[in-house]
């Protein structure tokens, strides 16, 4: 039987987060055994903030939550990846749809976004 590794990374595993439609990925973040359960068991992905040492549910502030679709493991059981429908227009909390919208172009980083919302707007901070 499978059983994930959480010791390697001091209790903590990488999340892949990927759309099931297309793959494209949404966002990385990092879950323990109990947002790892509750994923499991809940069908929404949460996660664990090494920022803000909280657990959350991704949307609970914005409302772009994600249905679990598919959850897999890669070899060595230390990371998952979880294949969601993103409810909501955007799975970054920048309001962009991915968290990955910076690319290496010509020796530089270059923002390749699209905000579809405003994150002032959404998380009144």
């Amino acid at each position: 039987m499978i059983k994930i590794d959480f010791e390697k990374m001091g209790g903590l595993i990488p999340a892949v987060i990927q759309d099931y439609e297309n793959g494209e990925v949404l966002m990385v973040a990092f879950m323990d055994q109990k947002t790892l359960d509750l994923t499991l068991r809940d069908g929404k992905t949460w996660f664990f903030s090494r920022t803000r040492n909280k657990y959350w549910m991704k949307g609970e502030e914005s409302g772009n939550t994600q249905d679990v679709v598919e959850v897999l493991t890669d070899c060595d059981a230390d990371t998952v990846v979880i294949k969601v429908k993103q409810n909501g227009p955007a799975a970054c909390h920048t309001g962009n749809r991915s968290c990955f919208y910076v690319k290496w172009e010509d020796g530089q980083w270059v923002e390749h976004s699209n905000p579809l919302f405003d994150p002032n707007e959404v998380y009144k901070k």
